[in-house]
């Protein structure tokens, strides 16, 4: 029964499907029948709009072809009209250019007589200021017998370029006005005197350099022969003085121990050995020596002038870099590494570069922010204690350049130079002109005060317990020797005062 009733279920199922398959195909076929019809509607629609757009076109282009044969005979009766309106407009034009043609050379003329009338204008100006220049060179006589000078010259030249332009005024007035040439030889003739006048200026102005320059050099003969007489003065009052009064001499003396002055001497001596010996280096113009001998110098002088007066750790920092690069390490600068031992001169001309540094810092540094003297004070003493090289030469520049570290007060000596002396006394000389005493006194200031700093500290970050290079005692002896000798005017009290307060 149930095998019966899945039977008949199965053939209902079959004629539902067959049913609908039927009803499909006639729907498709009507489909096809719908399409089949639209098509062919479509194709006669196509075809239909196809033959109007053609007759569209036909017609379009005949109307086309009848407006431009109505425009040809327009345009041609246009242009008939057109040929008789220009012949009678270049009738026109022909008279305008006539009248225009005369306007523009009355216009000519015109100008030319105005620019005439200006360059007439402009050479009476020339002249004019050329008169007021010739008076200007009339150098008077008097005056150039003072100076030593013969202008004579320039005045006859002067007066002649005054005759050539009036005579170049009065001859193109006759004939008119002036030409453009005559303006220019007016003032070229202008140029030409205000040279002249420049050129007087000049010789005079020479002139009285030269006189005052000889009336300087005579006052300078006359201190140089002041000081010689009275070294000679000095060195005569021992002979005539009886041997009863050379136990009791007047004043202080000026001259130090005999032990503080070869000292001073062996410095001197060590420092021009080092100096020869790096002149090979310091004078090399081998490109790579001079980029080599750059690099050394700058490795231990930048580091040096760059000491901050408020910051230990920088200090510190600036000491390590030295040491390491005097120790043989590599230091690297500028995006370059440095060694000392890239020139066999190497160690001596770093030592010798670096102690004219810190003499250079007391110079400058310190001679105007005084309390910079401790931290390079620092730097120097770690150096001289780790380095006794670097401190001798520390102490030769010092010393070179202010004597007064010594003490020492330089002779004058028969034979030198004004200039000379002044050098050795620790003045700076520039074209024979000496630097003011306020300059010198701060110099010598801040190098005095350097010394007394580097006497009274040492390296706080060392382990060593030796005693200073170049301790307190010698700060002692100094000030002992300065008291016993005879002073200086200016010079002793400020230097005594540095020295205390530092």
């Amino acid at each position: 029964m149930d095998k019966l009733m899945e039977v008949e279920g199965s053939i209902l199922l079959f004629e539902k499907a067959h049913k609908m398959k039927v009803k499909l195909q006639a729907r498709l076929d009507m489909c096809n029948q719908f399409s089949k019809s639209m098509a062919e509607k479509s194709a006669e629609q196509l075809k239909r709009f196809e033959e109007m757009m053609e007759l569209k076109q036909r017609q379009e282009k005949h109307q086309l072809l009848e407006l431009l044969e109505k425009g040809s005979k327009e345009a041609l009766g246009q242009q008939e009209k057109l040929k008789e309106e220009h012949r009678h407009r270049a009738k026109l034009l022909t008279l305008k250019l006539r009248e225009a043609e005369q306007q523009r050379q009355q216009e000519i003329e015109r100008i030319r007589q105005e620019e005439g009338r200006e360059r007439m204008r402009r050479l009476w100006s020339l002249q004019q200021e050329v008169l007021q220049l010739v008076q200007k060179i009339q150098v008077d006589y008097k005056q150039q017998e003072a100076l030593r000078v013969d202008l004579s010259s320039y005045g006859h030249r002067g007066n002649q370029i005054c005759g050539m332009l009036s005579s170049v005024i009065r001859s193109s007035t006759e004939r008119g006005y002036p030409t453009q040439d005559d303006v220019n030889l007016g003032e070229h003739s202008l140029q030409e005197m205000q040279m002249l006048a420049s050129t007087i200026e000049k010789e005079l102005a020479a002139a009285e350099q030269r006189k005052k320059a000889e009336e300087e050099a005579a006052k300078e003969k006359q201190k140089e022969a002041q000081l010689q007489a009275q070294q000679q003065q000095q060195q005569a009052t021992p002979q005539t003085t009886a041997p009863a009064q050379d136990s009791k001499q007047e004043g202080l003396p000026k001259k130090v121990s005999n032990s503080t002055l070869q000292r001073y001497l062996d410095l001197q001596k060590g420092l021009e050995q080092c100096q020869k010996a790096c002149e090979d280096l310091a004078t090399c113009k081998d490109p790579q020596t001079k980029k080599i001998r750059a690099n050394l110098q700058r490795a231990v002088t930048i580091p040096v002038s760059q000491i901050s007066s408020v910051s230990g750790s920088q200090v510190r920092d600036t000491f390590e870099k030295i040491n390491n690069f005097l120790m043989g390490k590599p230091v690297v600068f500028a995006g370059q590494t440095i060694l000392l031992s890239q020139h066999p001169l190497g160690q001596e001309f770093v030592s010798l570069k670096l102690a004219e540094k810190l003499v250079n810092q007391g110079e400058e540094e310190v001679a105007s922010h005084h309390e910079s003297a401790f931290p390079i004070a620092y730097v120097a003493s770690a150096l001289w204690e780790r380095y006794p090289k670097v401190g001798e030469l520390f102490l030769a520049n010092l010393h070179k350049k202010c004597p007064y570290t010594v003490p020492l007060y330089p002779p004058f000596k028969k034979g030198t130079s004004l200039e000379d002396y002044q050098r050795l006394m620790g003045y700076q000389v520039k074209d024979s002109i000496m630097e003011q005493q306020d300059s010198f006194l701060k110099r010598m200031s801040g190098m005095i005060r350097l010394y007394a700093a580097v006497m009274q500290v040492r390296w706080p970050y060392g382990t060593s317990q030796g005693n200073h290079p170049h301790g307190l005692n010698h700060g002692w002896h100094w000030f002992a020797q300065m008291l016993n000798m005879e002073p200086l005017s200016d010079l002793t009290a400020t230097l005594l005062f540095d020295f205390l307060e530092d």
